[in-house]
């Protein structure tokens, strides 16, 4: 038998393109050869190429091709070969692996969810050189992203005899690459220091290994190129030019240098000012309202400010779908911008509908009560930013969103509340400590969104070595559906004092009248029956005299406003409230008890918060009756004046035993509480680890106690200090040291304190 084989690939040379374009070729049969789970007849049927006496090489190289574009194959080839005294086009495939599966070995930073998530191969998925470099390139991405610049992946790929591929991807992770320095190149408006200050990327410094300062991320460099844009913006450079960064790797490999060229061009001024279109406010109104007068520096910030004040105001008026939209004349010669804003007010639109979903538990009531935009209302922007505000101030979400959906109707909107709903009951088993009571051991139920109706309910013990107590209490903040809140408390406490000890039983009734979301009064009755006992014999006679029972009846009333931003954990706004109590409504004790107190809270730069708080008040004899040594005023520990123990600040006492001649002697001093009390505290918080929500805090506290017969601020303690602060599983944790800063005898020179556990 006589094969005579040629390769038509060979035929494809360019100097015998016309000649073979010509030629034509005679074949009596077809096959398909290499085929281990493909139909031929599928290759074959794709081919559409039939035996006969004129079969061009075009033809071939066309049905070549449209087996390739089966995607199924990485090599195909087609041979012309005399078999028997017959011509034979033989179509040889060479079948892709199928890939049984996608392994990693070597990642220990990143995790194997993390870098599957980004594999797009399904097993069983053929085989994709292609595929699998795209794939090779996202894991890179995630690497560098995290930080880890130089790492390599290796893919190692394993063919059965079956024809089925095991995909290895080799992670050559390499150590963590940090930014070593951050320079620019082209800037004089601003010195490197400020432009750094703008930027989320950051250099390395010695706590890199614990907060991650420093990594290298491509993203937030890139984003970081846009705040530098908008910095110069900010300034009237608007020819600005912030060109991509060259990063060039450094020591080893080890760290990264970064270099950011800037073209800054001219600054510019404001020009002249117009508003036209729809006019809801006069022409010198709605200028005033934009904030950027002719003559001061052009700020994009402060242009995109202005703008969404004037689609507030619009908004507002129901305006929903308002248009405004600047329109800029830039003179390069006198270096100024005109400004035209165009305002297109549209529909007067209302709110059809309110829809509120994710609300598993809580009932729909509560979150519509918080809404300040009701159905059949003109939409007003302002109103739906502060509805979320309040869903969110809540405390039973984690997530609260508020969108708009056209309706049917051009003039009419749909609200759509969307949240997400966070656990708010707790049950806990554990211990806690604090300077003042020692060790604790604690179980407390709680719950502020009880039966999902908003209903705050607690039931909690705590057995500590210095003191006991259990509390059961039940807070409706709209009873009936209406805007008052009533509830109560019932309580037993027995705690040990430095010069007597203290049992109470007790309970009150809370009623709540609001006067608006901020403002609020609330009335209570407080009955209590108490004893005195374990009194020190070296007490002061003041002490003595109250040894014993005693019943306490008493009313108080208060109006508090708060206007803080999110008051879980406030950034602005503030807290005021003003107090009278009055006992005497029956019962053995009597006095009357005047307090005023604010807090006010400013951001400052980088997420910081400064906070200032004060607070005055005086208890009052009634008739002749002494006060109760417990309604006394004490100052010293995290609650008032830092730096200084728990109730040691205020009027004292010399204690005088004797020694063992008999001769008496001082041995320390008996605080015996105040009549008056003022005392203020400067604070500056701020993240140290944001994602864990570690805080620090800086403290100056200044303040006293004063006896009847002193007068207010006549004498002033003083403390400074620092502390950590960290809302921990257990609940908030407090470790804060006080230098005290005016020593005297018998005090210590400074005082760390420290609290952890929901009971304190």
């Amino acid at each position: 038998m006589v094969i005579r084989s040629v390769t038509l690939a060979l035929l494809g040379l360019f100097f015998f393109t016309g000649l073979l374009c010509a030629q034509d070729y005679k074949v009596d049969e077809v096959i398909i050869a290499g085929t281990r789970r493909v139909d031929p007849g599928m290759i074959l049927a794709a081919a559409a190429i039939d035996p006969g006496p004129t079969v061009s090489a075009d033809n071939i190289d066309r049905a070549t091709q449209a087996i390739f574009r089966l995607a199924r194959f990485s090599d195909v080839r087609a041979d012309l070969e005399e078999k028997d005294g017959k011509s034979v086009l033989i179509f040889t495939v060479v079948e892709r692996p199928l890939v049984r599966a996608v392994k990693f070995a070597g990642n220990k930073e990143l995790s194997e969810e993390k870098l599957r998530a980004l594999i797009t191969i399904k097993p069983p998925d053929l085989y994709d050189a292609t595929v699998l470099d795209r794939n090779i390139e996202a894991v890179l991405r995630a690497y560098k992203e995290a930080g880890y610049y130089a790492a390599k992946v290796e893919p190692q790929l394993e063919v059965s005899d079956l024809n089925e591929a095991i995909i290895t991807l080799n992670c050559i992770e390499g150590d963590e690459i940090l930014i070593d320095s951050i320079g620019f190149e082209g800037n004089k408006a601003f010195t490197d220091k400020e432009l750094k200050k703008g930027m989320e990327t950051r250099e390395r410094w010695f706590l890199s290994w614990m907060t991650g300062r420093g990594a290298y991320q491509e993203e937030v460099l890139n984003n970081d190129l846009s705040l530098l844009t908008d910095r110069y913006f900010d300034q009237g450079y608007i020819q600005v030019k912030v060109h991509q960064p060259q990063v060039t790797m450094i020591k080893e490999n080890r760290y990264l240098d970064i270099l950011i060229e800037i073209e800054e061009g001219e600054q510019y001024r404001i020009g002249a000012v117009e508003v036209a279109g729809d006019l809801l406010r006069s022409r010198e109104e709605l200028i005033a309202l934009l904030g950027l007068p002719s003559g001061q520096l052009f700020s994009r910030k402060k242009l995109r400010e202005g703008m969404m004040k004037i689609n507030d105001l619009y908004a507002d008026e129901g305006y929903a779908y308002v248009n405004v939209a600047p329109l800029s004349k830039v003179d390069p010669e006198a270096r100024t911008v005109d400004l035209t804003i165009e305002i297109e007010k549209s529909f007067l639109v209302t709110t059809r509908k309110i829809a509120i979903t994710g609300n598993s538990k809580t009932i729909d009531k509560v979150i519509r009560r918080e809404m300040m935009l009701n159905e059949g209302e003109n939409f007003s922007a302002t109103k739906i930013k502060e509805s979320r505000r309040r869903i969110q101030n809540l405390g039973f979400f984690e997530e609260v969103k508020i969108a708009t959906e056209k309706a049917d109707s051009p003039t009419a909107m749909d609200l759509l509340v969307e949240v997400k709903e966070k656990p708010t009951g707790t049950f806990s088993l554990g211990f806690g400590y604090s300077t003042i009571d020692g060790f604790i051991g604690q179980t407390s139920v709680t719950q502020d969104n009880l039966l999902g109706r908003g209903y705050k309910g607690n039931l909690s013990a705590a057995i500590g070595s210095k003191s006991t107590t259990y509390q059961f209490g039940l807070l409706d903040p709209h009873f009936l559906d209406t805007d008052l809140t009533l509830g109560f408390d019932l309580y037993r406490t027995d705690r040990e004092w430095t010069d007597f000890s203290k049992k109470a039983n007790g309970g009150n009734l809370k009623l709540g009248i609001p006067f608006s979301y901020n403002v609020r009064s609330f009335f209570v009755y407080r009955y209590e029956e108490k004893e005195i006992y374990d009194v020190s014999p070296s007490a002061s006679l003041s002490i003595r005299d109250q040894e014993g029972y005693s019943t306490l009846s008493s009313i108080y009333a208060s109006l508090s406003r708060n206007t803080t931003d999110y008051r879980m954990d406030p950034r602005t706004g503030s807290l005021s409230s003003a107090s009278i109590e009055f006992a005497g409504l029956g019962g053995t004790e009597k006095f009357v008890k005047y307090e005023l107190d604010h807090r006010r809270f400013y951001p400052l730069f980088w997420k910081f918060v400064f906070s200032a708080h004060g607070r005055l008040g005086y208890v009052q004899e009634v008739g002749s009756e002494p006060i109760p040594i417990d309604e006394r005023y004490y100052l010293g520990g995290l609650s008032s004046l830092r730096g200084f123990e728990s109730r040691e600040v205020g009027p004292r006492i010399k204690t005088v035993t004797s020694d063992s001649s008999g001769n008496p002697i001082v041995s320390g001093y008996e605080y015996t509480g105040g009549t008056k009390v003022g005392y203020g505290n400067l604070e500056i918080t701020f993240p140290l680890i944001e994602e864990s929500g570690f805080k620090g805090v800086i403290f100056y506290d200044a303040g006293n106690t004063w006896a009847e017969d002193q007068d207010y601020f006549s004498d002033v303690r003083h403390s400074a200090g620092f502390g950590l602060r960290w809302m921990s599983p257990l609940g908030p944790l407090r470790l804060e040291w006080g230098k005290n800063l005016d020593q005297r005898e018998g005090e210590a020179s400074s005082d760390l304190q420290f609290s952890i556990g929901t009971m304190f």
